[in-house]
Parts: C-alpha cells; structure tokens; sequence
C-alpha cells in the first residue's frame, strides 16, 4: 500500500532510464575517441552531463554483469558466476536467486511503474523471467541473440549472417510472441517499446531498463542503418544503437520529462576481440571481453540529466554495482548493504567519486583489485584462447594513470603498492561465502 509520505516524496522521485548495450567496447563511441564510428546522441549526451573514463562493468561476460547491475551485488555472492558455464543458456535452470531485491523490486516498492525491454540473460525459466524480479512488462529476447542456433547451421556467426539462423523467442512479460524474430528489427522495435512505455507512465515515476541484444554477435542493422558507417556492419549497428538513445532522449524533451529524469549509458562488458570487424574496440586498453584485463571491463559511463547534472568528464572510479545504491536513494529508498557506493554526490553536485577501488573478477575467481590509479594482477589469462589461468606469486602492478594500456609492470619498484593491493584482496576474499551455483543447474 502506498502511504501518504510516499506519495509525497513520489512527487519529486526522479525517474530512471538505463540504457546498456550488448558487448560495446570502451573506444566504440565517437565521445570516447572513434574515429570512424559516428554517434552524434551519444557525444551529446556526454556533452550535456558526465562523460566517465574509468567506469566499470562488474564482469567481463554477460549473465554476471547484468546481475551486478541489478543488484549492486558482486555475482560470486549469489552463484551467478561459474568457470564452467561462464554464462546462462537455454537449457539453464538457474537465474536470480529469490531472495535478491532487484532494482526493479525496490523502485516497484517506492511506488515506480517498471519495465525491461531487450535483453535479459538472467533465467528462462518462469521463476525467473523479469516479470517474477519486479517489471511490470517485458518485451525481448530472453538471453543472447545468438542462442538457439538451428541445428545443422554452420558459419552462423559469419560476415553475412540471417536471422533464420537463429530459433530464439520474443517474449511478451510471460507468453511468447514469435520465434525466429527478424533481428534486422531488433533495435528499432526495441525502442519503439521503450517510447511507447515512457509516454504511457509519465503521471508517475518510471524505471526503464532498456538492454539492447547489439552488438553482440551475429550483427544485425536496420535498412535503414545497413551501409551507412565507414566501420563497416559493426559500425551500422552501434550508429543504430545512436538513433535509439536519440529518440529515448528526444521522447523525454518532447514529454517534458527531460529535467526529472536520470538516463545512464554504458555496456556489459568489453568487446568481442576475436570476432575481429564483427567486434570492437576498447581503444588504448589492453584485450576485451571475456578477461580482466582493462579492456574487459572498463566500459563506456555517461549520465544525463539536464538542469541536476552539470556537464563535466569525470576521471575518477565508478562502476554499474553502484547504480542500484546510487538510484534506489535517489528515490528516497534504503538500499540496505551492497557492494555498491552512492554516486549522488559526484553526479549532482561535482564532489569526487566515493569508490576507491575496483575487484576484478574472472567467472567465480578472483584475478585482480585496482586501489586508486594503481592495479595489481594475481592470476592473468587472455579473454580467450589459453584455456589456463596464470598465477603471479607477486602480482603484476600497473599504474594505470600513467599506463591503462597495462604495458609495464612496476611491481618490482613498489613493494609497497604490492602489500597495499594483497591486503585489498585479502580482506575482500574474508567476506565471500560459498553460495548455490546457479549458472551450472
């Protein structure tokens, strides 16, 4: 029931729009230094509030980082990471335990309508499709676009795929519209639904999640978008992914919603380096998707909200973990114990960014901390290829204010930094008990 002190607070309880891409890399977009892709929305929306440099996804795979972003909870704590299946599949039985609160759970709560277009990669099964997690409506693709693969198909994810390829279902909240949906259309009916669902519930607050399935592979552009970037299809579909940000922010003009309420960019993870122009970039940074390396989890972070944020690059930590802290108080809510901090301060009124460090986490282990500038590896392995991890009897340190490229290794000149980043990780490891794998069932 809803009280007559949230009532009054609803009246000035921004609104939430969250957009995340699928595997869009750090060095993807025109405000991060592409030189060939353009995304004029995008660089505007830098432009009109904070541009993040150091932004972090909670995982450098699917499944885990959405569940971060949902909860501001580290997925190691719930089973939502495994070695062995890294993400969740068709077959999986597993998804968001019940007794996680979701965002869409707590803003539910405070009084928010709530949907999830896009996207979702955190169970299949009914207990765990977004509308049993706190979304009123759901319309999209249930995991990643390139699951259920037609058996027989070869070369699926090959420079010219179809989307016969593919056997996935376009759910509406629980029921199944189609199978086998023409993911040329993806991205465009995506943000019809996304506009369609802004404009129908703005006599109250709103959460929005809206999860784009590209560009993930297999990459799929509109006609509209198809040949149009000098990058190539990846290029199309990120300058498509573009127009949809526009028509989000442009619907929030139109409605007048613009100056209540807060929009947040950013991906997943890192890119898909071995899809080679089928993947992206993570500009200077070192490897992609998959890994811990830099460029497998710094990700874009923009946020936007005209006349509250005032424009301005922020060069300090933030991460997706933090969004559920950050906006849960925001709407007047108690997000009670996260691994997230509270962004507020720094997004609203210019003060520093209160995270002061960075885990890195490989599926259910441990590969490296960041404190400050410096980072200190103590297993490494590339995103994908050598099957075996590297242990680091001293870690490798980098300092990424002069390196993030992580080219050289200092370890040997800062014993103390070493000792800094030991004690980091060890006093983190105390904190982490064993939980049901839900990526395995």
């Amino acid at each position: 029931m809803i009280t007559l002190a949230l009532l009054l607070a609803l009246q000035d309880a921004p609104n939430v729009v969250i957009i995340y891409a699928d595997d869009l890399g750090w060095g993807d977009l025109g405000c991060y230094g592409h030189p060939t892709i353009r995304t004029p929305n995008l660089d505007r929306m830098a432009a009109e509030g904070q541009r993040w440099t150091d932004f972090y996804s909670a995982a450098p795979v699917c499944t885990p980082s959405r569940f971060a972003l949902l909860t501001g909870r580290l997925p190691v704590r719930a089973g939502m990471s495994s070695s062995k299946r890294r993400v969740l599949f068709p077959d999986s039985k597993g998804g968001i335990p019940s007794g996680e609160t979701t965002l869409a759970e707590a803003l539910k709560g405070r009084g928010y309508a709530t949907a999830c277009v896009g996207k979702w990669h955190l169970g299949r099964p009914l207990e765990h499709l977004p509308t049993r997690q706190g979304f009123d409506r759901y319309f999209g693709i249930p995991y990643s676009n390139d699951m259920d693969r037609r058996p027989g198909v070869k070369g699926a994810l090959t420079k010219e795929p179809k989307s016969e390829y593919w056997n996935a279902p376009l759910l509406r909240d629980e029921k199944e519209l189609e199978r086998s949906p023409d993911q040329t259309l993806l991205t465009k009916r995506y943000t019809e639904e996304a506009v369609a669902f802004i404009r129908a519930s703005k006599a109250k607050p709103f959460f929005l999640y809206l999860a784009h399935n590209m560009p993930h592979v297999p990459l799929f552009a509109s006609k509209d978008f198809a040949g149009r970037s000098a990058r190539g299809l990846y290029g199309d579909v990120v300058e498509e992914l573009d127009w949809s940000v526009g028509e989000v922010l442009k619907t929030l003009r139109d409605e007048g919603l613009d100056r209540k309420t807060l929009v947040v960019f950013s991906s997943d993870n890192g890119p898909w380096l071995i899809f080679d122009d089928h993947g992206g970039s993570a500009g200077l940074l070192r490897d992609g998707k998959g890994g811990t390396f830099e460029g497998g989890m710094r990700v874009p972070g923009i946020f936007w909200m005209p006349g509250k944020i005032a424009p301005r690059t922020v060069r300090d930590i933030g991460s997706t973990l933090d969004l559920f802290a950050t906006v849960v108080k925001l709407a007047g809510g108690d997000p009670g114990e996260t691994d997230g901090v509270d962004l507020s301060a720094a997004l609203f009124e210019g003060a520093a960014s209160p995270r002061e460090s960075m885990l890195y986490y490989r599926d259910d282990t441990l590969f490296a901390v960041r404190k400050g500038r410096w980072k200190g590896h103590f297993r490494s392995q590339p995103a994908y290829g050598d099957p075996k991890a590297v242990e680091h009897e001293t870690p490798l340190v980098y300092d990424l204010g002069v390196d993030p490229g992580e080219k050289w290794d200092v370890a040997a000149k800062r014993p103390d930094v070493v000792a800094e980043l030991r004690a980091l990780a060890d006093a983190h490891l105390k904190t982490v008990k064993p939980a049901e794998n839900q990526l395995e069932r």
